[in-house]
């Protein structure tokens, strides 16, 4: 996973206590990156608008 290019740092959950079904974040030495369900990979971000619109999205497919 490559650095961030921007300077926003964010974290989007979607899930229950213990239980994580859809992430977007940036932790630091990871960059962006998602995680559907068990699986973890790469994000590319572009802007914060294209961001909200990605994890609505994989929240809505998550199943």
């Amino acid at each position: 996973m490559l650095p961030c290019t921007h300077d926003y740092k964010y974290r989007l959950f979607f899930g229950r206590p213990g239980k994580c079904f859809v992430r977007h974040d940036n932790e630091r030495g990871k960059g962006d990156h998602r995680h559907i369900g068990k699986v973890e990979s790469d994000y590319e971000f572009t802007a914060l608008d294209a961001l909200l619109a990605d994890f609505e999205r994989d929240v809505t497919n998550w199943r």
